[in-house]
């Protein structure tokens, strides 16, 4: 399997994870307002500090994104390519976000693709302080209580990254067993998420949010990504019983890589592993 050498020791737990109750809503974010905070102001009114979403169509504007690229230090495996800011509205097609906290203020990471108002398609990682809601537009969330995506230096990666971290519950409505997840580098993700599953007795699971990056990709019609470097969201995605009744992990994802190559499709387990992080939330289902 493919592999990436990062700058600093590999950490033994290759997978970061805290248990907690969740439960899945459905909001609209406010025109006018920043992305950052018109996501937080709909994960507290239903009461949640930290979180994941996914989004479909929607509108922003203005907008600032960075794409992947090729690290020019040799501080970190890769790197983000200077700032975009396109003119006029632009369009989403999709995304994934975590919302968190970094330095302790609310921070997400989010990955998406989009088509600016010249009609380019692109992708890559909005930049929350400079991009604002300009239609209202209806996302899917899954808030958790007793775990916090929280920011935090990691010695292997050189990055900082979001990452679960245990916190005290609150007054939040839940309905679900869920499990706040960061996947390390160099491990594959559908592999290391069936294997998560195996551990904690998990028979079937559903993935919310999806936020990171693969060593390239390959995926099940046939395509491949051969650009090392991406940022990658997860679409959608679930761990069951396969036809030989061993979990089986069915991952859809979207990514751009550094050369501007966009890709989407179902990944190939055990040919996919992580670049430098895979955040998201497994909902225990049954």
């Amino acid at each position: 399997m493919r592999s990436i050498r990062q700058p600093g020791a590999a950490s033994a737990e290759r997978i970061q994870w805290v248990e907690a109750r969740g439960r899945a809503f459905t909001f609209t974010l406010q025109a006018g307002l920043p992305l950052l905070e018109a996501a937080r102001r709909g994960f507290a009114a239903e009461g949640f500090a930290s979180g994941v979403l996914n989004f479909g169509r929607g509108t922003l504007g203005p907008f600032a994104y960075v794409m992947p690229a090729l690290s020019k230090t040799g501080e970190n495996a890769a790197f983000y390519s200077e700032t975009f800011r396109p003119k006029g509205v632009t369009r989403t097609k999709l995304g994934s976000m975590t919302l968190g906290i970094r330095d302790g203020a609310p921070f997400f990471h989010c990955h998406g693709l989009w088509t600016e108002a010249d009609g380019k398609p692109s992708g890559g990682h909005m930049l929350p302080d400079e991009t604002v809601v300009a239609e209202p537009f209806e996302v899917e969330a899954f808030g958790v209580d007793g775990a916090m995506f929280t920011a935090e230096p990691d010695p292997e990666t050189n990055f900082k990254l979001f990452g679960p971290v245990v916190t005290a519950s609150g007054a939040a409505r839940t309905s679900s067993r869920a499990f706040a997840l960061r996947l390390r580098p160099n491990q594959d993700f559908a592999f290391c998420l069936e294997a998560f599953c195996r551990a904690q007795g998990i028979s079937r699971a559903k993935i919310h949010g999806g936020v990171g990056s693969t060593i390239g990709a390959r995926f099940t019609h046939g395509g491949v990504t051969e650009p090392f470097a991406t940022e990658l969201a997860v679409t959608a995605g679930s761990i069951a019983p396969g036809d030989s009744g061993a979990l089986e992990a069915a991952l859809e994802i979207a990514l751009i890589d550094y050369t501007g190559g966009i890709a989407e499709g179902r990944l190939i387990r055990g040919d996919n592993p992580v670049l430098m992080t895979m955040e998201l939330v497994l909902e225990a289902l049954g």
